[in-house]
C-alpha cells in the first residue's frame, strides 16, 4: 500500500530588524535627548526657579551633548545637524561661565591674594580651615556660615599673622593689612549676612564685600534673590576704585539671579582649566562661591580644599 504524500512543511523565520532600522531608531533616540538639552538650556534665560535649577545642570548639559553627538557620529551622522542647534545654544549660555586664561606675567609684588570659604557652621573645622588658607599665603580671608564658635575659633588661630578682622552675623574677613570703613549689611533682608570694608594695602585701598546669600529651597529662593540684588545696588553705588566681592552666592554661575552683579563687576573665571566647582566639597558639582572685581586685574583664581567644609575655598590672586 502506497504511504500517503507528505504536507509539505512551511518555514518561517523571524528576521531581526535591519542595521539601517536599527541606526534609524538609534537616530531618533538622540535627536529627541538632544531637543530636551536645548530645552534645558534655554531655562537658563528664565529668572526663577525654573533659571536657578537650569543653571545647575547647564555645565552637564554640555557633557551629555559631547557623548550624544559622539554616538551620532557613530549610528546616525545625519542627527549631528539637529544637534548643532543645541551644541550652539548651549555654547552661548555657557559662555559667561566658561574658563579663563592665567595671566602670562609673574606676580606682580603689588598682588593680593584673597581666600573665602564657606566653613559650614557647627562642623568644628573653622579654625583647620582658618590654618590652611592662611599657610596658602592669602593676605585676606574671608569665611562665611560661622557660627559663636568658630567665629572664636578662626579669632584664635589667625590673630598672629591677620591681626585685622571685622566680623558681622554669619560672615568675617581678616587682613594683614589695615582695614578701615568696616560696615555690616543687611541688602534687602531684616538680618546682616554680609559686610563691607575697605582694606589698605600699601598700593592701593581695596572695597572688600563678603557675603553669605540665602539659602534656597524648592519654592523658597526670595531671601537670596534679594540679597543678589542687593549686592549689585551696593557696588553700583559704591565710589571705589578697586572692589572686590566674595563668599557663598548660593547660585550657580549661570544663574539668571546674578545677573544684576554681572552687569556691575567682572566674574573673576576659574584659570585652572576647570569651571571652579565648589560644591559640594566631596565631589563638586556647581560653583556656588564666586568672586568679582572691578578695578582690577586676576593674575589667577583657582578653588582648594581646606577644613572639615563641604565647600571648596575659592583663591583670587589680584594686582591693583
Amino acid at each position: 500500500m502506497a504511504s500517503p504524500p507528505e504536507e509539505p512543511q512551511i518555514t518561517t523565520t523571524s528576521h531581526p530588524p535591519t542595521r539601517r532600522r536599527t541606526n534609524a531608531r538609534a537616530g531618533r533616540l538622540i535627536a529627541l535627548v538632544g531637543i530636551v538639552v536645548l530645552i534645558a538650556v534655554v531655562c537658563v534665560w528664565i529668572p526663577g526657579v525654573v533659571g536657578t535649577a537650569a543653571a545647575v545642570v547647564l555645565p552637564w548639559c554640555g557633557l551629555v551633548l559631547g557623548v550624544i553627538s559622539f554616538l551620532a557620529l557613530i549610528v546616525a551622522r545625519r542627527v549631528i545637524l539637529v544637534l548643532l542647534v543645541p551644541i550652539l545654544v548651549w555654547a552661548l549660555a555657557i559662555a559667561p561661565s566658561a574658563a579663563g586664561f592665567a595671566s602670562g606675567a609673574d606676580s606682580p609684588p603689588a598682588s593680593v591674594e584673597i581666600v573665602s570659604q564657606n566653613v559650614r557652621a557647627h562642623s568644628g573645622g573653622a579654625a583647620e580651615s582658618a590654618a590652611e588658607l592662611a599657610a596658602a599665603g592669602a593676605d585676606i580671608i574671608a569665611l562665611t556660615e560661622l557660627d559663636a564658635d568658630s567665629l572664636a575659633a578662626a579669632r584664635d588661630t589667625l590673630a598672629a599673622e591677620y591681626p585685622h578682622s571685622y566680623a558681622i552675623g554669619t560672615v568675617a574677613v581678616w587682613s594683614r593689612f589695615p582695614m578701615s570703613e568696616a560696615e555690616a549689611l543687611t541688602l534687602g533682608l531684616d538680618w546682616k549676612r554680609a559686610l563691607r570694608v575697605v582694606v589698605n594695602t600699601p598700593d592701593a585701598d581695596i572695597a572688600v564685600y563678603v557675603m553669605h546669600a540665602a539659602s534656597v529651597r524648592p519654592g523658597v529662593q526670595h531671601d537670596r534673590d534679594a540679597m543678589l540684588t542687593g549686592i549689585a545696588d551696593a557696588v553700583a553705588s559704591d565710589a571705589a576704585e578697586a572692589i572686590v566681592v566674595v563668599g557663598d552666592f548660593n547660585a550657580a554661575s549661570a544663574d539668571p539671579a546674578l545677573g544684576a552683579i554681572r552687569s556691575q563687576l567682572d566674574w573673576a573665571r576659574p584659570t585652572d582649566g576647570s569651571l571652579g566647582f565648589t560644591w559640594p566639597a566631596a565631589l563638586p558639582l556647581a560653583r556656588i562661591d564666586h568672586v568679582f572685581t572691578r578695578g582690577m586685574t586676576v593674575l589667577g583664581s583657582t578653588t582648594m580644599r581646606a577644613g572639615s567644609s563641604d565647600h571648596l575655598a575659592t583663591v583670587t590672586t589680584l594686582a591693583p
